[in-house]
C-alpha cells in the first residue's frame, strides 16, 4: 500500500493518478475530507494534527508521501505544520514505512545564486523559517536511519486544474477570464517554474526508486528559465490573446498589504521576484535520463486545451 497524506491538493491529485497508472493499484488517500482520484482508491479521513489518527492513516503502508498544505497564514504554519510533520514521521517509524517529503524552496536565500540540493538554508520571513525547520526535521530523520526518507523539492508551480501559485493566479487565470495579466515586482528577472504534473510524476518516480532514499532531490524543470515578459508572451499566444500585461511594483504590494492580510502574507516572498531564480535539477535529470520534462509552450497549450474542453 502507498499512502498520500494531504490528498486534496493539485500535487497530490496528480500524484495519485500517476501512482495508480504506473506503480500501484493499492492506494490510500488521507485528508480531513478525502476525495477519490481513481475509482478504486481507499479513502481515510484523518486530522494530521492528531497523532493517533495519523498513525491509523499510515498503518499498513509501504510508502508514505507527505504533500499536506495549509493556507498562506504564518501563524497557522507555525502552529500546525511542524506538528503534522512530526506526527507523520512518528507514524512512519511505527509502521516501518518509507517517507517521501514534498518540499518547496522557501528556506533558500532569495538571491540569484544557482540553487542545488546543497544550497544552505537562509530563510526570509516566518513562513520561510517554518519550512526550514520542517526540512531540518526530515533531514534529522534521514540521518537517524530508522526508516528510508527522501526530500523532493520544487520551485514555484504553474499547471492545470486548481494549481495554486502566483503564476497561475496573476497570469493564467486572468487570461482565462479575459483580463490583463499581472507580473509581480519585475518582468525582466528569469524564473524557474515547474509543471505540476511533472512534479507529481517525479515524486512518484523517486518514491518507487529504492536508491533515491537518504537524499534530497530537486524535481525536474525546463532549463529555459524565461523572464515573466517571455512567459506572458507565450501564455497570451496559447490563449489567442495579444501579449499585454501590467507590472505590480514592490511598493504597491507592500502598501496593499496594509489593507489586505492575504497580500501581507506574501510580503516575505517579494525579494525572490527582484532576482533571477535559478533552480537546478541536474541531479534528477542525470539519475533519470528517460524522464521527459514538459516544455513551457507544451504546458501552456495543455492548460488552454483543458480550459477550452471544460
Amino acid at each position: 500500500m502507498q499512502t498520500i497524506l494531504g490528498a486534496n491538493g493539485q500535487i497530490a491529485t496528480e500524484l495519485a493518478r500517476t501512482l495508480h497508472q504506473h506503480h500501484t493499484g493499492d492506494l490510500r488517500l488521507v485528508s480531513r475530507n478525502p476525495r477519490k482520484v481513481n475509482d478504486d482508491d481507499t479513502l481515510m479521513a484523518a486530522n494530521l494534527l492528531d497523532a493517533g489518527q495519523t498513525a491509523q492513516a499510515v498503518k499498513g503502508s509501504r510508502i508514505v508521501y507527505f504533500t499536506a498544505g495549509l493556507p498562506p497564514d504564518s501563524t497557522l504554519w507555525e502552529e500546525q505544520f511542524p506538528v503534522m510533520l512530526k506526527n507523520a514521521l512518528q507514524a512512519c517509524r511505527a509502521a516501518g514505512a518509507n517517507f517521501a517529503y514534498f518540499d518547496n524552496t522557501y528556506m533558500y536565500p532569495q538571491n540569484s545564486q544557482i540553487q542545488t540540493e546543497e544550497t544552505r538554508f537562509a530563510p526570509v520571513g516566518r513562513k520561510g523559517r517554518v519550512r526550514a525547520a520542517m526540512a531540518s526535521m526530515v533531514l534529522e530523520e534521514m540521518a537517524r536511519g530508522d526508516i528510508p526518507v527522501l526530500i523532493a523539492r520544487a520551485p514555484e508551480f504553474y499547471g492545470p486544474g486548481k494549481t495554486q501559485s502566483f503564476t497561475n493566479a496573476l497570469i493564467i487565470d486572468r487570461l482565462k477570464a479575459g483580463r490583463r495579466p499581472l507580473v509581480p515586482v519585475r518582468d525582466d528577472t528569469r524564473r524557474t517554474l515547474i509543471w505540476t504534473p511533472d512534479a507529481s510524476r517525479a515524486l512518484a518516480t523517486l518514491g518507487n526508486t529504492p536508491d533515491a532514499y537518504g537524499q534530497s532531490w530537486h524535481l525536474p524543470c525546463c532549463d529555459d528559465r524565461p523572464t515573466y515578459k517571455t512567459f506572458v508572451t507565450m501564455a497570451s499566444r496559447a490563449f489567442d490573446r495579444t501579449p499585454s500585461y501590467s507590472v505590480i511594483g514592490k511598493w504597491s504590494l507592500i502598501i496593499a498589504g496594509i489593507l489586505s492580510k492575504r497580500v501581507r502574507e506574501i510580503k516575505e516572498l517579494l525579494p525572490r521576484y527582484e532576482q533571477d531564480n535559478f533552480f537546478d535539477s541536474t541531479k534528477f535529470k542525470r539519475h533519470f535520463p528517460e524522464f521527459s520534462v514538459t516544455t513551457y509552450e507544451g504546458g501552456l497549450q495543455l492548460i488552454r486545451n483543458e480550459w477550452r474542453g471544460g
